[in-house]
């Protein structure tokens, strides 16, 4: 069976492929239709372009195993990749916003507004449903890999997607309502830009808070703990520490036992608890067990 770095590079080769060929048809679909909004829908592309590109990078480097440099291996490399593609999408949604609101202010000031050809349409059509489809199969990947970053991926193609949509009303609006619905253009950008930017924050507040070394939820901390609690032996567990390194999770606790037992019988419980631990959370969860004896 293929490994998990070989399969994220699977996925994000074919999205790269498949975003370099929508970005050469938007830009001359763009170009040759007369349409800003399309030309604009082609910068977008060209970002999702350039994510992929940030995966198979960063995805390789966190694939590592552990070195000396490096104790807990590089799973942050895939976090950070992820933030970069957040970032990446926060700024192409708040530039298509101020675009929009530009192209409305320039409308409603009596500016005119470029009327684009058929040839757009067809374009943003063919965009919406390529890009939605790559959403599913990468997000359904992604998930199924343990992969943050090519589920965000995933969330940039959809990004597209929606953008197109904008584009799509906006040409339509042009091309068959005559040139009073022209504004459809901007308004919609407008409103797809929007919702870019709410899925770039809600990408990037996850990686901040593994940057920031914060706590697993309270919920995945008291199944440590009833995990750790079904060795009879054992009793306090406390002083537990967690948090998440790209894919995997380091879990850190202090443990009670008897301390008139033998210290190769203390050593088979805690072996025993970090393969519960394990079977749980993946075999590449990182622990840390401290033993102390019973006041």
């Amino acid at each position: 069976m293929m490994n998990r770095e070989k399969q994220i590079f699977r996925v994000t080769l074919l999205g790269s492929f498949v975003n370099l060929l929508l970005v050469v048809f938007k830009f001359i679909a763009g170009i040759v239709g007369h349409s800003a909004a399309m030309i604009a829908d082609a910068v977008h592309s060209l970002s999702d372009f350039i994510t992929d590109i940030i995966v198979i990078i960063f995805v390789a480097i966190s694939g590592k195993p552990e070195d000396s440099d490096h104790s807990y291996g590089h799973g942050k490399y895939e976090t950070l990749a992820t933030a970069v593609i957040g970032i990446i999408l926060f700024f192409v949604g708040v530039g298509i916003l101020i675009s929009g609101i530009k192209a409305i202010v320039g409308a409603l000031q009596g500016e005119p507004l470029q009327a684009p050809s058929l040839l757009a349409l067809i374009a943003a059509v063919i965009s919406i449903v390529v890009k939605e489809a790559l959403y599913h199969y990468t997000v359904k990947r992604g998930k199924a890999l343990g992969s943050s970053s090519v589920v965000a991926n995933a969330w940039h193609h959809r990004s597209d997607a929606l953008s197109s949509i904008g584009t799509a009303i906006g040409i339509g609006g042009a091309v068959f309502l005559g040139e009073q619905w022209r504004i459809l253009d901007p308004i919609a950008a407008v409103v797809v830009s929007i919702f870019i930017v709410k899925v770039a924050v809600e990408l990037i507040k996850p990686c901040i808070d593994e940057l920031v070394e914060r706590s697993l939820p309270e919920e995945v901390e008291q199944r440590i703990h009833a995990l750790i609690l079904q060795s009879p032996q054992v009793s306090s567990p406390h002083h537990l520490r967690t948090r998440r390194i790209g894919s995997c999770i380091a879990i850190e606790v202090h443990i009670r036992m008897d301390g008139q037992i033998s210290l190769s019988e203390a050593h088979q419980v805690a072996s025993d608890i970090e393969r519960r631990l394990k079977a749980e959370f993946g075999e590449k969860t990182h622990i840390g067990i401290h033993m102390e004896p019973t006041k």
